[in-house]
């Protein structure tokens, strides 16, 4: 299929380069930054979750913007050690 015609993103009329989309478009698709992005997976090296906001997974998106991740439940006391009286 040609590139030809207009670029598919809302309201630009910029000439095709690939995939429907002009060079802004394009670029911004393959960054994952476009409503249908071209990845579904964290851009993270070597992450593989899926994504939750932009194009990182909830994790890396929680570092990148200085949150603390979720914290598991918190653990169970310790049991009193045997033989010590109370």
């Amino acid at each position: 299929m040609p590139n030809t015609g207009t670029c598919k993103a809302t309201d630009c009329n910029h000439e095709v380069i690939a995939r429907g989309y002009c060079r802004k478009h394009y670029r911004l698709w393959k960054a994952g930054e476009m409503p249908k992005p071209r990845y579904k997976t964290c851009t993270e090296e070597k992450c593989r979750k899926p994504r939750v906001r932009a194009s990182l997974c909830e994790e890396h998106w929680n570092a990148a913007h200085g949150k603390k991740a979720e914290a598991a439940a918190p653990a169970a006391p310790a049991a009193p050690a045997e033989g010590a009286s109370a």
